[in-house]
């Protein structure tokens, strides 16, 4: 505690928002952190729940304002749609509308909403309450091709909704001849209007003139929480693309004596918009393929998806890289990779436990040709018979697995869940530094520390002004811990020594002065050097630093800047794991 009160800058991950990240030293805001990623919602995180938490958005506008021109009030034959606001709503406001619809003599009464234009896979909800003391069939959709849906308004509140993957969307709601159980009127109390991207509803976000946005925002920091962790560490990743076009919605996809069964059970995203896939009766392999996906030759690819034992206990997953093919055999239960059939592409299987039954299989690959291919997923209904690996089977027609939340991605290791509902989607790259702080940064001596999870990438924490100026740590798996100091454009200290742990968390820390250097990690002295001068800095980057290339530490628990060298014992106590 005494070593912490002598820093100028302290970084450990609490309070954020969209495009910022606190320091809790100096409590000023002159420490505070940008952060940066893109323009869309492609970024997760595991919360504090160890749920995947994702980026969401209400497309309605004026989701509560049903008298708004947003909401166009049409009819053939009968009369215009009647509201009146004031009604008692879900949450005992007087913020609901009564809805009058009355189509006698003609063929529909509704209000409806146009949608942004998008094939992606979309679901509408509202809340809705009978107004009359008996049940009501209403017409409610979101697909504007389809004629026939209906929902049931009780004389409870309850929430309705309808998912479609279809282009040309509108959230409708009212009556309709052609549909199925509607009467000629209904009179009804609706509430908060919501379509968003995905399968199923999330918690209302109000809107107004525009959609609006909850979650994990474009450019929000990412406090992540994987593995069960009580306190969080920041996610910093690289920009990554899926090419899973659907990667919840599987119903557009190629199935081979199998079928999908969407919303069936509770995803690790903690709703229940995770599928099953379903064997048939016949003796054969029974899987469903994402195809049109591509590679190049020579490069890493990565499969990643959630698999949960039903009343299947076994799966398989297949690669198809234009011609040759490697497997993975799992046990559902226990997580276990029991076979892989590796091939010439040097298949590596993994997988992580996500709690309820869930395991995430990372699945990787060294594509061996050039051109399109496609991954598979097989339910399988034994690990073996008589010694082979069992392919083909006899199906009971029943009988399946759980799966959600499909990624395809070119890397030499699996990152974060991308989410897509129609289209590929690219996650960019994660960014994170304080400029125009150098009086916090001690420009004769001072300490670089730094707590962070090893990745495969480089884990790079540059002080800096630009290129020729810079002073940083650096670690690599497989490399070695090092330290870096360039003055002028010339390098005055370079310190690199020892391998470095192959995975968990680390403790660096790199203390400066005029001809006098040391880099501690994990406790120990890694390198010293009694030779070279200090640059002027006036930044601090996790990861692409002056250099504007790079990586960052996959995640961050801890990062604090000293404006003293502390002693070489300071520094063992500070590095301690």
């Amino acid at each position: 505690m005494s070593i912490y009160k002598s820093s100028s800058l302290a970084m450990i991950p609490t309070a954020y928002k969209d495009g910022k990240l606190y320091s809790i030293r100096p409590t000023d805001g002159s420490g505070d952190f940008t952060f940066s990623r893109g323009s869309n919602l492609a970024a997760t995180r595991v919360d504090v729940n160890g749920l995947i938490e994702k980026g969401r958005e209400n497309l309605v506008t004026y989701s509560n304002d049903f008298s708004h021109a947003a909401w166009s009030k049409i009819h053939s034959g009968g009369t215009t749609p009647i509201l009146t606001s004031g009604f008692t709503d879900p949450n005992g406001g007087s913020n609901a509308w009564r809805l009058q619809c009355s189509m006698t003599g003609g063929l529909y009464a509704m209000i409806q909403q146009g949608l942004p234009s998008s094939s992606d896979v979309e679901v509408a909800s509202i809340y809705i309450k009978s107004n009359t003391g008996a049940d009501q069939d209403v017409y409610f959709r979101i697909n504007n091709t389809d004629q026939t849906t209906t929902r049931t308004a009780t004389t409870s509140w309850q929430r309705i909704e309808v998912y479609a993957n279809v282009n040309g969307k509108s959230l409708s709601i009212g009556v309709r001849s052609a549909a199925t159980g509607s009467t000629s009127s209904c009179d009804v109390l609706i509430y908060a209007a919501q379509a968003e991207k995905g399968l199923v509803a999330t918690d209302y976000i109000e809107t107004g003139t525009s959609a609006a946005q909850s979650g994990i925002l474009e450019d929000m920091p990412r406090l992540d929480y994987s593995g069960g962790a009580s306190c969080p560490s920041l996610l910093l990743e690289p920009q990554r693309l899926n090419q899973v076009s659907n990667s919840e919605y599987y119903g557009s996809y190629a199935f081979q004596s199998a079928s999908i069964s969407q919303n069936e059970t509770t995803s690790p995203e903690g709703l229940q918009n995770a599928a099953e896939l379903i064997e048939d009766s016949s003796n054969d392999n029974h899987f469903f393929r994402i195809p049109n996906l591509s590679w190049t030759s020579g490069t890493d690819v990565v499969f990643s998806i959630y698999l949960k034992e039903n009343t299947r206990r076994y799966a398989r997953l297949r690669f198809d890289n234009s011609g040759s093919n490697t497997r993975a055999w799992l046990d559902l239960r226990t997580g276990e990779i029991t076979f892989i059939d590796a091939g010439a592409e040097n298949g590596v299987c993994t997988s992580v436990d996500y709690g309820n039954g869930w395991f995430k299989y990372d699945f990787k690959i060294t594509a061996q040709n050039t051109g399109t291919g496609s991954v598979q997923v097989f339910t399988q209904s034994v690990e073996s018979v008589t010694g082979s690996l069992q392919t083909t089977y006899q199906g009971d027609g029943t009988s399946g697995i759980y799966v959600w939340g499909a990624q395809v991605e070119t890397g030499s290791y699996p990152t974060s869940y991308i989410p897509t509902y129609g289209t590929s989607q690219t996650r960019s790259v994660d960014s994170c530094l304080a400029t125009g702080v150098s009086d916090l940064i001690g420009q004769t001596q001072g300490t670089l520390f730094a707590e962070f999870e090893m990745g495969v990438d480089n884990a790079h924490f540059f002080l800096y002004t630009n290129t020729s100026n810079a002073i940083y740590i650096q670690t690599r798996i497989g490399d070695m811990w090092r330290a870096y100091v360039i003055k002028d454009g010339v390098y005055q200290v370079t310190i690199t020594l020892g391998s470095v742990p192959t995975s968990g968390f680390v403790k660096m820390a790199f203390a400066y002065n005029e001809n006098d250097f040391a880099l501690y990690a994990n406790g120990n002295l890694i390198g010293s050097d009694t030779s070279g001068s200090v640059p002027t800095c006036d930044s601090f980057d996790f990861g692409l630093g002056p250099y504007g290339a790079g990586y960052g530490a996959k995640r961050t628990k801890q990062t604090i800047l000293f404006p003293t060298r502390l002693t070489n014992a300071e520094l063992a106590a500070l590095t301690t794991i």
